[in-house]
């Protein structure tokens, strides 16, 4: 409190000081408009009006600064002040004008016209707005003048004259900023050509970058258009990275968070939602809201990539109480610290250690909170690792979840919903095959419990623990070479975000015993996000950063599915254009359960019996995998080799290198 009024009586000099300026020119204003009145005319009237205009100051220039502090004009920040401000400005004196005229029109009988008063107020906004404006300009040119030779004199170009092209140029001729010299603008809109942004010039449109690069020795671009999503966005940022220059976005100066704070606009380094970008997800809150707001939710795995962003979701439908159970404490001891920080110290966050493999742990938890939804990300999902291991797949991800499944019906959970992936679909990892087991968990006890499981089947996950993206990063830093398993290899791939708001969305639709299937877009050839990548740390690939293809590795295949053959014909739309539901399929429950039993058993050694006791229950499981006699595990097949730029380019375009 006492800050607080410290500041304030800081604060008020200058306040004080704007109110004698602002008095100064309202007394000039109304003089210079009783000259304009009667300009050429009789002096008689001239100096009448003044003698009648001098007693009414007493109450002319209260009413002002009543209005004017009341409305906040002096608040306002005329160094960063804009078409809202001036307004605001316009407003005030237009409301201190009609107050003046009611006063005189209640108490007295108008001793000047109104003509004076109006003529007045639109000299005082000018005045009062000039002086102001004069004074920012002085602040800028002396900044200007200060920082001449101390900032980072890189030639850089913006993309985009709009709104956020204008603030790029602010941020990058802010004394306290080096993010370079804004040398030209581009934007597609024609009408916008040689026209300036802050004095920079807008020299031509989005497919000229290469052209204004060369002319005016460009080293960084900026894309400044933070409306700019999917297939545009990707065709803007590979335009820009075709010319080896440096390229940044603007973060969106209007974000803000979920608690309604701005996040702060700036500069930033291409991420890996920008490798991906597609249009924006649109969600129905209102479904998510209904079975998650006032609920006590458990996330296993909650510490995970996914988990945790579930977690950040979640917590925006204000639950009751928010599990998060994990092995690992170290990512959920830093993720309960993350939503504390955000959400305040009592925020209804419970962090629980504990493994999926433990049913006894898993009933207490249940006993003693009462989860009503419950969402499975726990599993080990490193394909090459459970192919060396395939009895600790079976143990954690199909029996932890058997024991989740059992322990969460027996406790009354409402609604269950199981992570899973396409490599469950014609798996030929053990990992996959794993997955596939327990999708057919899931639709045994949807079928035989109250409960109502569902399980969401994607691929794989941008910027999650141990996937490609961070590892090719890690790759260009050493100096590469950034290394592929195989030049034809495709993947689909969706961002953290995308996915736990999907997950979250198909917990909604909740038809029991569904597997549902995001869209995952086109599938994404590893060799162009490899290229891609490299080029976006001014690399040029197969010439300074080699690209090495090492050959499959165990249990990886060239193309992944998110539907098998039988599920092709008989998918079905849901309510939301991108998650679509695969039919149900035929489950011998005897048999699967005596199996079950046969796989618990095989588990209690890590040998061949698993993968045939796998290959026996799953079908459409072929694995790629073979044992040598040293007991290593590698692919069937496999090759090595260094690609040259003309080997990057042929895999590129899809030919033979």
């Amino acid at each position: 409190m006492k800050f607080e009024t410290n500041q304030l009586l800081k604060g008020l000099p200058r306040k004080l000081a704007l109110m004698a300026l602002d008095c100064g020119l309202i007394v000039l204003c109304y003089w210079l408009a009783i000259m304009l009145r009667f300009d050429g005319g009789d002096a008689y009237k001239r100096a009448a009006t003044i003698s009648a205009m001098l007693p009414m100051l007493r109450y002319v220039l209260p009413i002002y600064l009543i209005v004017f502090w009341f409305g906040g004009l002096y608040e306002i920040m005329w160094k960063y002040a804009g078409m809202r401000d001036l307004a605001r400005l316009l407003c005030l004196s237009g409301l201190s004008t009609g107050l003046i005229m009611l006063f005189d029109l209640i108490y007295r009988s108008r001793p000047i016209s109104g003509t004076v008063l109006i003529i007045g107020a639109l000299l005082n906004t000018a005045a009062i707005a000039g002086v102001r404006f004069f004074w920012r300009l002085l602040q800028t040119l002396r900044e200007s003048a200060a920082g001449q030779g101390q900032g980072n004199d890189t030639p850089l170009l913006i993309v985009g004259a709009g709104n956020a092209g204008a603030w790029a140029v602010n941020l990058c001729k802010s004394k306290n900023q080096s993010f370079g010299r804004p040398v030209c603008i581009v934007d597609d809109d024609l009408t916008k050509k040689n026209l300036r942004v802050q004095g920079v010039p807008v020299r031509g449109t989005i497919s000229d970058i290469p052209e204004l690069v060369r002319k005016y020795h460009i080293m960084e671009i900026v894309i400044a258009i933070t409306t700019l999503k999917g297939d545009r966005l990707q065709e803007v940022i590979n335009l820009c990275n075709a010319t080896h220059c440096r390229v940044r976005m603007l973060s969106d100066p209007q974000a803000i968070d979920e608690s309604g704070n701005p996040l702060g606009a700036g500069i930033r380094e291409l991420n890996t939602a920008d490798f991906l970008s597609r249009d924006e997800i649109q969600l129905n809150d209102a479904q998510i809201s209904e079975y998650i707001h006032d609920k006590v939710v458990l996330v296993t795995g909650g510490g995970g990539s996914i988990g945790s962003e579930l977690c950040r979701q979640i917590m925006r439908y204000q639950p009751k109480r928010l599990l998060i159970f994990d092995i690992y404490e170290n990512c959920a001891y830093e993720l309960e610290t993350e939503l504390r920080s955000k959400y305040g110290a009592k925020a209804p966050v419970i962090t629980l250690i504990g493994s999926i493999r433990e049913k006894k742990r898993l009933d207490e938890v249940f006993e003693t909170y009462h989860p009503t939804v419950v969402f499975h990300a726990a599993a080990h999902k490193h394909v090459p690792l459970m192919e060396v291991s395939p009895a600790e797949a079976v143990k954690n991800n199909v029996f932890g979840t058997k024991n989740l499944l059992a322990s969460a019906a027996e406790h009354g959970v409402e609604r269950f919903v199981q992570l899973s992936t396409d490599k469950a679909v014609n798996p030929t990892n053990v990992m996959g095959c794993t997955k596939r087991l327990c999708e057919m968990l899931i639709q045994t006890f949807s079928m035989h419990t109250s409960m109502t499981c569902v399980a969401v089947r994607f691929g794989n996950v941008l910027g999650s623990h141990g996937s490609v993206i961070p590892l090719f990063e890690e790759q260009i830093k050493r100096g590469g070479p950034v290394t592929i398993t195989h030049p034809d290899i495709v993947r689909y791939f969706m961002t953290i975000t995308e996915a736990a708001q999907l997950v979250l969305q198909a917990g909604g639709l909740a038809k029991g015993g569904s597997i549902y299937v995001l869209d995952m877009g086109q599938p994404v050839r590893i060799m162009d996000l490899a290229s891609r990548l490299i080029r976006f740390y001014g690399y040029e690939p197969g010439v300074d950063m080699k690209i090495k293809v090492t050959g499959l590795r165990p249990g990886e295949k060239l193309y992944e599915e998110l539907l098998m053959d039988a599920e092709q014909d008989k998918m079905q739309q849901t309510a939301h254009n991108k998650i679509f539901i695969a039919p149900p399929m035929t489950i011998d429950l005897a048999a699967f359960y005596t199996n079950l039993q046969e796989l618990q058993r095989c588990a209690e050694h890590n040998d061949e019996k698993v993968v045939e006791q796998l290959q026996k229950m799953v079908g459409s499981y072929h694995p790629n995998r073979k044992v040598n006699e040293d007991h290593t595990v590698e692919a069937a097949t496999g090759n090595t080799a260094i690609l040259s730029k003309e080997d990057v380019q042929a895999a590129m375009a899809g030919k033979e290198g």
